[in-house]
């Protein structure tokens, strides 16, 4: 385990703008920079409100970024990226599209493919500015410098890492997040709470890093259910806004664990979204470290209200998530090979605070189903 005398780097957006109402600073900030070829990257509902991000000059949207991004859907975005030339590229809504825009910022004309930069810091670099701009509460991708997508041949996610795909600026504007559906909304905040409580039980934690795991957990214990009882909450939606950031924080620096592992399989097989794909799976790895990580377990669940991982598991599907693999669709057929998968993710299993085998992720699975 890591302590106060272990080194540890945090990088972050040179420039962080958090609060209600500021999603026209992407526009002016471009402006300022006299970047006018913009290449706004975005899923279908949010291209249809570009203009909340008050951009002028000569435009282009990608607009057909799927959940669960691929190389084919990547490919089509860096194809566009290529016509266009753009100076400036913009992410703009969850996760994959802002990852999408960290790779569309580097690769073209670089020379790499996607395969090139899987890894830490095998990116060449980059020749156009980045702005992040988030509409969900959930990966905090708007602060950080990894981008994953899935390769359609291995059904596994390539994760690349650099510090070249880290924004420039990152607009936080929980504005945006207010029409969110509280489905979406309950998923990825627990996408949020995830990514805090397993950077904060990682054999990785860092003492600098507990500090916002700890505080986003807080902050998702506290406004995720409101959120889901009210869209409209305005507090509740910058409350969730900020453990995502926090999230975020945590991923750089430390990641996440067996979680996100054992979640991953749920989405590059059978194309259960992210966040729901997280959510089912939280309650199950958290039960399963807390005989390795007892306090800032038992501080978890008490940030959340409940007493033990039953607790947890309760909490979730009170936010009316569906906690079962076999009402998302998953055939209790592929559970061993989805074990295989998740066991094969040595890049954050390897830091887990327990061992954990391929027998017992398939134990999780079929507990979960």
């Amino acid at each position: 385990m890591t302590g106060l005398t272990t080194p540890i780097e945090i990088l972050r957006p040179q420039r962080i703008e958090f609060g209600c109402g500021l999603a026209p600073l992407a526009g002016r900030w471009a402006q300022e920079r006299g970047l006018s070829r913009i290449l706004v990257v975005a899923g279908r509902s949010n291209a249809a409100r570009v203009e909340q991000l008050g951009l002028k000059g000569e435009v282009t949207i990608f607009g057909e970024v799927k959940p669960e991004p691929d190389i084919p859907n990547l490919d089509a975005a860096l194809d566009l990226a290529g016509r266009v030339k753009p100076d400036l590229v913009i992410g703009f809504g969850g996760g994959s599209a802002l990852d999408l825009a960290k790779l569309v910022a580097v690769l073209p004309g670089s020379g790499q493919s996607i395969h090139d930069v899987v890894g830490p810091e095998k990116v060449a670099g980059r020749r156009v500015a980045l702005v992040q701009v988030p509409t969900t509460a959930g990966t905090g991708s708007e602060a950080g410098t990894r981008a994953l997508v899935t390769d359609p041949a291995t059904q596994a996610k390539l994760a690349a890492q650099s510090r070249h795909m880290l924004a420039d600026l990152a607009v936080v504007d929980p504005d945006l997040m207010l029409s969110v559906p509280p489905a979406v909304t309950a998923a990825t905040g627990v996408d949020a709470l995830a990514h805090c409580a397993e950077a904060f039980t990682s054999r990785r934690a860092h003492p600098l890093i507990d500090l916002y795991a700890l505080e986003g957990i807080r902050l998702v214990g506290r406004f995720l259910p409101r959120a889901v009882a009210d869209g409209t909450d305005r507090e509740a939606r910058a409350g969730l806004a900020l453990a995502s950031l926090y999230g975020g924080y945590c991923l750089g620096p430390v990641n996440t664990t067996a979680g996100h592992a054992v979640a991953y399989p749920l989405g590059t097989r059978h194309h259960v979204a992210h966040g729901l794909a997280c959510a089912v799976i939280f309650p199950h790895t958290l039960a399963f470290n807390a005989p390795a990580q007892p306090e800032k377990t038992a501080a978890t669940l008490a940030a959340l209200g409940v007493k033990d991982a039953e607790g947890a598991h309760g909490w979730c599907a009170a936010l009316g998530i569906e906690m079962r693999l076999g009402r998302l669709g998953v055939p209790e057929s592929d559970l061993p090979a989805m074990a295989r998968d998740a066991h094969a993710i040595r890049r954050l299993l390897d830091f887990n605070p327990r061992e954990i085998s391929e027998a017992e992720i398939l134990a999780m699975y079929q507990r979960a189903f």
